[in-house]
């Protein structure tokens, strides 16, 4: 970058937060410009754009955080035909010796930019990939919660009532165990009997809605990566968790991933568009 950069050009430097932005210009030669703070919104992210190119032909925003509060802000200036350059943040270190101050880390952004030490774009986010990430978002929660739901099953069995506790001992199959306890009856909450019962009650029912929802995102996600990459399902041992993985990693623009090896250009039988789907193939 700083072989290409003139002196007239204009880089930003951006420091993203939840509620607002701080943002940095500086020149081809490193002088610093001005700073200017932002609101997190749609109105912000004009104001900051005009501001920028009132300052001269803009080179480069450089953005912290282009996966989480930065999103939104490196959408609008890709939409806007502006190139954005995906930046680290501070080490913990560096913030701890010198304390957070938004506008240094949106000016050390800026120089980062300008020295070409930062020369990935962000991924986008506008298309099947960033469905897949929505969805495996929900499941992964989903799994999460079931899990928990079964181990606080397993905690109130436990300890419940022996008479409670035996009756389930009977029942064969986790499947069975659960249907069972949804189906109990508590009646009124005035023994220790009654209060484990609806306990039991609520969570087996809980994690039987949870364990719909995961079969339901796992059929929704099967979907998706079957339509992105169907190569990549093919190839061994490879399941649409792992598929769902590969291909958020990779993002819906795989063209900011540079390997030395380049990827291949036929595939077997089943040839997919997305470049993971395509090595899957191969392997």
């Amino acid at each position: 970058m700083s072989d290409t950069v003139s002196d007239a050009d204009i880089i930003i430097g951006v420091d993203t937060h939840k509620s607002t932005h701080a943002a940095v210009a500086i020149s081809g030669l490193g002088v610093h410009l001005g700073s200017l703070s932002i609101p997190a919104s749609s109105r912000g992210y004009e104001a900051l754009l005009d501001w920028a190119r009132s300052l001269g032909p803009v080179r480069a925003f450089g953005i912290e955080g282009t996966g989480s509060y930065g999103a939104g802000l490196s959408r609008f200036l890709n939409d806007h035909g502006h190139p954005v350059l995906e930046v680290n943040r501070p080490s913990r270190q560096l913030r701890y010796q010198r304390g957070k101050d938004d506008t240094l880390d949106a000016e050390s952004a800026a120089r980062s930019v300008l020295a070409g030490q930062v020369t990935a774009r962000p991924k986008s986010g506008t298309s099947t990939v960033e469905m897949i990430r929505h969805l495996k978002v929900a499941r992964d929660a989903a799994v999460k919660a079931r899990s928990q739901a079964m181990q606080a099953l397993k905690a109130i069995i436990v300890s419940a009532p022996s008479a409670l506790r035996e009756g389930l001992d009977r029942l064969h199959g986790k499947m069975a165990l659960l249907r069972h306890l949804a189906a109990l009856r508590p009646g009124p909450l005035t023994s220790t009997m009654a209060s484990a019962k609806a306990s039991l009650r609520a969570i087996a029912r809980r994690w039987l809605a949870l364990d719909a929802e995961v079969r339901d995102h796992d059929a929704s996600l099967g979907q998706l990566t079957q339509s992105l990459a169907p190569a990549l399902l093919q190839a061994h041992g490879m399941g649409t968790g792992t598929a769902a993985e590969m291909l958020i990693l990779v993002g819906d623009n795989p063209e900011r991933i540079h390997s030395k090896r380049p990827w291949p250009s036929s595939a077997a039988p089943a040839r997919s568009q997305h470049p993971v789907g395509r090595q899957a193939a191969t392997a």
